[in-house]
């Protein structure tokens, strides 16, 4: 493999070989190259990662159509956990060599090293292993901000989760619970469906066999949800205003089906004084984050601990695992929609 000049020691790391294609750029464009590894700057840490996790992002990101932040890394990659390598100056918290930690990234999580302000790292609860913990940081932290910072869910309110069955979709099924709200929830196959409901959703709907609006509207006798979160877009605006309650709120994260709206979007949603929430976590500011990172620590993380010590327990769903030199498979596996869960990709060995 080809390696970087440096005077720094070099490290793995995935990048998108841009060019590869003109257009489309396929699993396979992704190559494994020696690159400098990383110094923590003032405030930051440097983590080895044992395990990332792969997201929707970064499929998008590979095909060219989600780039990274301004001065974030190329690398790909939007969580990861592993243990402290060293410690940044200026650093306030007391981080020690080996603590295991997860962390939110903006980018370089399919690596052996990666800086990482020190706002948005967690410790890893306990009885998490590390590839159970890289399963977390973005799926389970977008779903907390769509739930709490976003839609302001509330106790007893009806919460309509699309694609239940994915990383951020099993983790607000569980979200929305904590909250004492009411979780539904749509997906593509029975087992998907099960899955959910096995995690607490009360009602599920194949979205491929039947009309959600009208099951939504049956299972609230009419009334709706009164929170969706909607990572489909363009071919799920009429049902979603159809099944939507009256001063409900939709909330945006994704456009799987397509950005285009076609009709009378604007006067169905007025008519129900309706709220179109848009969101993405990944262009937020640092402060943002760490806000997000301290609520998602102080709320959610302690029900991660022992499933005996606490009555809403909560769990990272994990569909599969792959090397990091398989990561071209793990991409293909996620735009086949095959996963349940997350899918980890182990970057090394833990020690």
């Amino acid at each position: 493999m080809r390696k970087l000049c440096s005077s720094r020691p070099i490290f793995n790391a995935f990048i998108v070989s841009m060019g590869y294609r003109c257009f489309v750029w396929g699993p396979e464009s992704m190559l494994l190259r020696n690159v400098p590894r990383p110094l923590p700057e003032h405030g930051e840490v440097l983590i080895r990662v044992h395990a990332t996790a792969l997201n929707r992002a970064d499929t998008l990101q590979r095909k060219g159509l989600y780039p990274a932040p301004p001065g974030e890394s190329e690398v790909l990659g939007l969580e990861a956990a592993g243990t402290v390598a060293s410690v940044g100056p200026g650093v306030r918290q007391c981080w020690r060599l080996g603590d295991r930690v997860m962390t939110l990234l903006s980018g370089g999580g399919y690596a052996e090293y990666v800086a990482v302000p020190e706002e948005l790292i967690m410790s890893i609860p306990t009885h998490l292993t590390v590839y159970q913990a890289a399963a977390i940081p973005e799926a389970w932290l977008t779903a907390f901000q769509l739930l709490h910072f976003v839609a302001q869910v509330k106790e007893g309110e009806i919460v309509l989760v699309h694609a239940g069955a994915s990383g951020v979709g099993t983790a607000a099924v569980q979200l929305v619970r904590l909250a004492g709200a009411i979780p539904i929830v749509t997906a593509g196959s029975s087992e998907k469906l099960q899955m959910a409901e096995t995690l607490g959703a009360a009602a599920g709907f194949n979205y491929k066999h039947e009309d959600f609006a009208e099951k939504v509207s049956d299972f609230t006798a009419g009334r709706g949800a009164n929170v969706i979160l909607d990572c489909i877009g363009g071919s799920n605006w009429e049902r979603n205003v159809a099944c939507l309650a009256t001063d409900g709120r939709w909330v945006l994260y994704g456009l799987m089906g397509g950005k285009t709206v076609t009709g009378d979007i604007l006067g169905k949603l007025l008519s129900k004084r309706g709220q179109l929430l848009c969101s993405l976590l990944r262009s937020r500011s640092l402060q943002y984050k760490a806000d997000l990172v301290r609520a998602f620590s102080e709320r959610a993380l302690p029900h991660f601990s022992d499933p005996t010590s606490s009555p809403c327990h909560l769990r990272p769903v994990i569909d599969s695992m792959f090397s990091l030199d398989q990561v071209a498979d793990a991409h293909r596996h996620m735009e086949a929609n095959r996963n349940t869960g997350k899918i980890v990709i182990n970057v090394m060995n833990p020690q």
